[in-house]
């Protein structure tokens, strides 16, 4: 596949301990052809990269980000059942992010981009990290924390430090209507721009585009991808730089 390469970045850690394979998270990666103008990083719960994944990850290469996702669960066996989420996915997207500086990359030119359970850590990652942007897909966890270290996204986003995009299903129940609705509010109490964008349906995943009858370029499906993608896109041109 084009442009893409694997690699690895070291965990954090204190002390002297001597470096392991455990301590390091592996990357997939993508690099623009001409001059990096930031990062992007990918949170995505799941074990493989699905295609839609890469074509998402590959266009914001063409548009100037190196753009990596860590692997989420190194530290699980396959199969597992266990859900990545907490200090581990945090420690993950930590050594993303030194990876992307050691390449260059200045922290208020890196992004987060997440996915699910991974898109309610792209917020926490706004409100604790120096980042440039954020943008979360179908983030869980709006009223209920989704684990003990986390709190509600609806608790969390008035602590806002980096401008952050939401994006969401109106007939998810996972993310009921009501519930977007107090995040919306909450978001509008940070000093920085937010934006919650709902969609009809279930069209608003930029990694699982709907199935889509040919020549029916006008479904409204269809048209829901392409206006979050587009939106995807525009929030990190516009707060980046």
């Amino acid at each position: 596949m084009s442009g893409f390469f694997r690699d690895s970045a070291a965990l954090r850690t204190s002390g002297d301990a001597p470096e392991s394979p455990q301590m390091r998270v592996p990357l997939t990666a993508v690099e623009p052809d001409g001059p990096a103008r930031g990062g992007i990083v990918v949170l995505h719960e799941s074990r493989t990269f699905s295609e839609p994944l890469l074509d998402l990850m590959r266009s914001l290469a063409m548009e100037g980000w190196v753009t990596v996702a860590p692997h989420l669960f190194h530290r699980e066996p396959a199969p597992s059942d266990v859900e990545v989420f907490g200090d581990a996915l945090f420690a993950d997207f930590d050594a993303t992010f030194d990876w992307l500086i050691a390449r260059g990359i200045y922290a208020d030119c890196v992004g987060v981009l997440g996915f699910d359970d991974a898109g309610t850590a792209a917020l926490l990652v706004a409100t604790t990290r120096p980042v440039g942007a954020a943008v979360s897909v179908a983030a869980r966890g709006i009223v209920e924390p989704l684990s003990e270290d986390a709190p509600a996204l609806v608790d969390a986003a008035p602590d806002l430090k980096a401008p952050w995009l939401g994006l969401y299903g109106e007939d998810d129940p996972s993310t009921p209507p009501d519930q977007v609705e107090l995040l919306r509010d909450a978001t509008a109490k940070s000093d920085v721009a937010g934006l919650v964008v709902s969609y009809a349906g279930l069209a608003h995943r930029a990694d699982e585009p709907p199935q889509v009858p040919d020549g029916r370029d006008d479904d409204p499906g269809a048209q829901a991808i392409v206006d979050a993608q587009r939106r995807i896109f525009d929030w990190f041109d516009s707060h980046l730089r």
